[in-house]
């Protein structure tokens, strides 16, 4: 199989000096995917904002948001939700990244709308990668830089960070997870450093070294591609304060792992970096049918939990101890089961059981369902529903 770069974000930063460089991209020393997650907080409501109209199809404007006033959808909100709500999507649907401060962030998505953003994850404020062909690897301070465009990444790379993460995780209780593999919320790529402590003192051991990790104890056994054994303890790299193991699946979405579920993970080269950034598809709106407990069904645009709106978004819930994060255009079916749970069936027909998070419990906000050309919204409450279908 031949090898594909493709997965790498990639792309361009223009710094406030008007210098521009040109490759792939690491976010601090963490996200460097297209898969990988952008993390913040959304101003408000009325804050979307459409941009470049004359780019939709007419066809296409009565199940979009892109022609709708959202100073509208912010009466509901301030009525109904007395929380703030996080911004999160993968770096696989953005267009640009601009800069406004330390803390101001205006996120435009493929489809031309603009999201505001504001603080909310060490993804704002952070140094940024860049690996520019020319130049070499660099590092830029977010205060240096005015924006950054996404753009698909080269088949292959001449130069990249080093080489992804992936195998086959094995849980105690909720069987094996296959996918990209980010190891304690972080390292995800071969050149990330695993540290620990042997009875002969402290090791820094390159991921790429590493055929299979496996808790043990007070810490874990750590199995090299040459066969060589050893036993690592004192970090949180390989014992309990580890902050989880998170794996990757274009089907499902993230499953974040907690150490105590963790069991063992073998990790296997492969040549393929993940999806690449053209198969994000354009923003949608949700849109879909709400049947209400009694028997009514409406049938329109779907703002979710008062919060989202589009495809790309992520429902958040738990399987246990097991978090899962999933696009909303993964998902076929939502089932409230009770206060706590409901039933989450995808597009490829796994069912997940999914509690504990807003977006799955009592907690959530409610729906408003547009029905027709973005006329006043009908509110439903979440003690209401009693199933979700997505279109």
């Amino acid at each position: 199989m031949a090898q594909n770069d493709e997965g790498f974000m990639y792309g361009k930063v223009t710094t406030v000096s008007g210098n521009v460089y040109l490759g792939q991209l690491r976010w601090g020393d963490e996200e460097i995917f297209w898969n990988d997650i952008f993390n913040s907080s959304k101003v408000s409501n009325n804050n979307f904002k459409y941009i470049h109209e004359e780019e939709e199809q007419d066809d296409e404007k009565e199940n979009s948001w892109l022609d709708f006033d959202w100073k509208f959808l912010s009466i509901w909100d301030d009525k109904f939700s007395s929380t703030s709500h996080r911004f999160a999507c993968r770096f696989g649907d953005i267009k640009s990244i601009i800069i406004r401060g330390d803390e101001k962030v205006d996120v435009l998505l493929k489809n031309g709308a603009k999201i505001n953003v504001r603080g909310g994850s060490n993804d704002i404020g952070t140094k940024i990668k860049i690996y520019d062909a020319e130049i070499g690897r660099l590092e830029l301070r977010w205060s240096k830089i005015r924006q950054i465009d996404f753009m698909p990444t080269p088949t292959s790379l001449n130069y990249k960070f080093g080489h992804p993460l992936f195998g086959t995780v094995e849980t105690y209780r909720k069987g094996d997870f296959v996918g990209y593999v980010q190891w304690d919320h972080d390292e995800r790529i071969s050149s990330d450093i695993l540290d620990g402590k042997s009875q002969d003192g402290g090791l820094k051991i390159p991921f790429g070294n590493i055929k299979i990790l496996e808790s043990k104890n007070s810490g874990s056994i750590v199995i090299l591609n040459s066969g060589r054994e050893i036993y690592l303890t004192g970090s949180n790299d390989v014992n309990k304060e580890n902050r989880g193991i998170i794996v990757t699946s274009d089907q499902l979405g993230k499953i974040d792992i907690p150490w105590r579920e963790f069991k063992k993970v073998t990790f296997e080269k492969t040549m393929q970096s993940g999806a690449s950034y053209q198969s994000y598809p354009t923003p949608r709106a949700i849109k879909g049918k709400v049947k209400i407990i009694g028997g009514e069904s409406l049938q329109g645009l779907i703002v979710y939990d008062l919060d989202e709106s589009w495809d790309f978004e992520l429902l958040d819930g738990n399987d246990d101890n097991l978090k899962y994060r999933i696009p909303f255009r993964n998902i076929k079916k939502i089932i409230p089961k009770n206060y706590n749970y409901s039933l989450v069936t995808l597009r490829n027909g796994l069912e997940l059981l999914l509690g504990d998070e807003r977006d799955v419990s009592e907690e959530n906000d409610g729906l408003l369902i547009f029905k027709r050309n973005h006329e006043k919204p009908t509110y439903i409450k979440w003690k209401t529903v009693d199933e979700i279908i997505f279109d």
